[in-house]
């Protein structure tokens, strides 16, 4: 990635250009078409979460959705503001929000097929452009903070997935595409430990950690995708926890679901795509750690199984909806492979897009 280079254009800066390309194994046109389709969008995923936190903000990621938008006519596009993000209630997000100078832009993309559309989906990014950590925040080997650009990792896969969505145009599907994009940063506006912020269903939250933030923006954007109308399922994609790599690794994602026939999908589009997913528990007996003595809920758990806790927290805020979460804390980066893997951005295409 040489887009910060003051000598860009030089021939040591450029990476070596391809001069030759063999195709075995026979692929149709079709087949050739399709890849450079699904490569479009795994670079813009690649280059969004690549991009340092002071070029790409909520804003930045908002000016990217509408490109989006303006390059294809079966996108729609609507920002919602501070103002109207208050309106909703959406106090967990905004809690986020509240310390950093970067306003907040909850952004909604909608795919409209040209037929009518016989299945209806929702696919929601944790869009955190940078993750201090907040007053929790995160200090010391191992915290990753220099890191923390790639804390928008689900919203750059569901960005990527959408310019997969618009340039395969599938006739039959209706998708829609949320991002809470904010920062989480210290000031003496952010949210404080002990903190009680109330999510738009109405729910309490007691804040027992800062820098568990995803899941507090991402409560607020599950709340608004039910209430587009019935669905045929929502899927949200974060960079959540630490303990989703303790589990499993940097090369696999984990999957969260009750619904089966929905894991099912999931797990066939990525074992289509060559991409690794693997469904985890969604632990009921481990719900018990959620319970506070003054709110609703605690934003952490306390008795490990972390990345199990926090699916568990975001199911609570979704009512009928067949529901998924995924955590791409471990695959969304890969130092060794260069950095930014687009990693998601195939599986979440080859569902939306197929029957």
């Amino acid at each position: 990635d040489v887009r910060y280079k003051s000598d860009k254009e030089s021939d040591d800066a450029k990476p070596a250009s391809l001069t030759s390309l063999a195709l075995l194994g026979g692929a149709d046109d079709a087949a050739l078409t399709k890849a450079s389709k699904l490569a479009s969008g795994i670079l813009l995923t690649r280059g969004l979460v690549a991009s340092p936190a002071n070029y790409l903000t909520p804003t930045t990621m908002a000016a990217t959705a509408k490109a989006l938008a303006d390059e294809f006519s079966s996108l729609e596009l609507r920002v919602l503001e501070q103002a109207e993000c208050e309106a909703l209630g959406m106090g967990a997000y905004l809690g986020v929000s509240q310390g950093a100078s970067e306003p907040p832009k909850f952004i909604h993309m909608t795919y409209k097929p040209s037929g009518q559309a016989r299945k209806k989906v929702a696919l929601i990014g944790k869009g955190l452009t940078f993750d201090s950590g907040g007053y929790n925040i995160k200090a010391g080997a191992g915290s990753m903070i220099e890191k923390m650009k790639f804390d928008m990792g689900g919203a750059g896969a569901v960005l990527g997935a959408a310019r997969v969505v618009a340039e395969l145009a599938p006739d039959h599907v209706e998708a829609h595409f949320i991002i809470a994009a904010c920062e989480n940063m210290v000031s003496a506006n952010a949210m404080r430990p002990g903190d009680i912020l109330t999510a738009s269903n109405n729910k309490t939250i007691e804040v027992l950690n800062t820098d568990a933030e995803g899941r507090l923006t991402l409560a607020d954007a599950l709340v608004y995708a039910e209430q587009l109308g019935p669905l045929d399922a929502i899927v949200d994609i974060a960079t959540l926890t630490g303990a989703c790599i303790v589990a499993l690794g940097p090369d696999y994602g984990g999957m969260w679901s009750a619904d089966d026939e929905l894991a099912a999908k999931l797990e066939a589009a990525a074992k289509e795509t060559g991409e690794l997913l693997w469904r985890m528990p969604l632990a009921a007996e481990y719900k018990d750690q959620l319970k506070s003595t003054i709110a609703d809920l605690k934003n952490i758990g306390s008795g490990g199984g972390g990345s199990i806790t926090a699916a568990l927290f975001l199911k609570e805020f979704v009512k009928d909806t067949p529901w998924a979460h995924l955590d791409i804390a471990g695959p969304v980066w890969n130092d060794k492979a260069g950095g930014a893997t687009g990693y998601a951005v195939r599986t979440l295409s080859e569902f939306v897009c197929a029957e």
